[in-house]
């Protein structure tokens, strides 16, 4: 591992908004000398330094290269996603016999929380110093009523990097009015470092018996399918790219890996997850969750017009997601977990990412 650094969090200036809005940069270091970079304009990951199998510390998480690009364009690369997370369909959904209009912004459906979702907005952030690592606690109120959706929603997001080289996140929701919530970080991971070419020699297990196939607009059927002697069985480990290709219809309409799987276990307790590894740099990605399901996304959209961080372009599946989630359309879904949250209640849920260097997986 790195030699030993002084655990804190420094704040510089990221940069201004048009309209005058400040934005800050914040850089978590472990005593490992593990550094991740948080801004508070969407709670981006801007960057995530881990060791590989020498020692040397290398960035595995996609970016910008500045807060303007990250402004201009920028497909989620890093962000917390709210106020609900993944596809709604058609983008309406009925809660308590009144439906809810919601932009439509991926083909015919709704994405990500809309126009302006939590990944363009400016967090209020508050610096932690805490016995298990540093961290940062970003703060967000939703008004009843934006992006379409019912509720004052009050949202707590905190990363903790801790001295056990895991990176947590934390979040804690309230609201007003019934409304319905799914909060998630939409980091692109490559084991071998920002700007590599490809992920698809990385190995990838998935503790996921269970996945929801979608229709051609990507909307789950409502089915809960057996990955058993399908291209999506990764319970033991498989090379990203073996079967990305493979002659299989949902494969074909996601154009790759672009599905929510339904994690095995216990929704609620913080379990394990996904498992990912890089041959090459020896880097190790373990992912627990208390949520109910994971979004494997492989970069299947990145065309090689974005520039990343080191002025590299990125080409289509240089980057993978492992989005921990309630299902999509859970809300136009009855028999998915329920992502109605009440007055009185508290949202609760927790993603861990932890990361060492091993011989395999």
């Amino acid at each position: 591992m790195a030699s030993k650094a002084a655990q804190g969090v420094a704040k510089k200036p990221y940069g201004r908004m048009a309209d005058g809005t400040e934005v800050d940069l914040y850089t978590l270091t472990n005593t490992q000398g593990v550094e991740a970079t948080i801004t508070n304009y969407g709670g981006i990951v801007v960057s995530l330094k881990v060791a590989d199998r020498d020692g040397k510390l290398g960035d595995i998480v996609l970016g910008r290269p500045s807060l303007d690009d990250y402004v201009k364009a920028n497909p989620f690369f890093g962000c917390l996603v709210g106020r609900f997370g993944n596809r709604i369909a058609k983008g309406a959904f009925t809660l308590n016999g009144v439906t809810y209009k919601l932009a439509v912004n991926n083909g015919p459906n709704h994405l990500h929380g809309g126009l302006k979702g939590f990944d363009k907005v400016i967090w209020q952030a508050k610096p932690l110093d805490t016995p298990a690592g540093p961290g940062l606690e970003l703060r967000y109120v939703a008004k009843d009523g934006e992006e379409g959706y019912p509720g004052t929603l009050t949202v707590t997001a905190t990363y903790t990097l801790t001295n056990a080289d895991e990176l947590r996140i934390d979040y804690v929701a309230t609201t007003d009015k019934d409304t319905v919530v799914n909060l998630t970080n939409h980091s692109y991971f490559n084991l071998e470092g920002d700007g590599a070419a490809s992920v698809l020699d990385h190995d990838l297990q998935l503790m996921a018996s269970r996945f929801t196939p979608t229709d051609e607009t990507s909307i789950p059927t409502g089915e809960l399918r057996a990955v058993v002697s399908t291209p999506f069985d990764f319970l033991t480990p498989h090379k990203i790219g073996e079967r990305i290709e493979a002659a299989d219809d949902q494969i074909k309409s996601g154009g790759g890996y672009d599905h929510n799987f339904v994690i095995d276990g216990t929704a609620g307790q913080l379990r394990p997850t996904a498992r990912a590894f890089s041959a090459k740099t020896g880097r190790l990605m373990e992912v627990l969750t208390t949520e109910p399901g994971v979004q494997f996304y492989t970069g299947n959209n990145l065309d090689g017009v974005l520039t990343g961080k080191n002025g590299k372009p990125y080409a289509r599946r240089s980057g993978f997601c492992l989005e921990t989630q309630h299902y999509p359309d859970s809300p136009n879904k009855p028999s998915f977990p329920s992502t109605v949250l009440k007055p009185g209640q508290t949202y609760k849920t927790t993603t861990l990412h932890r990361f060492s260097v091993a011989k395999s997986l």
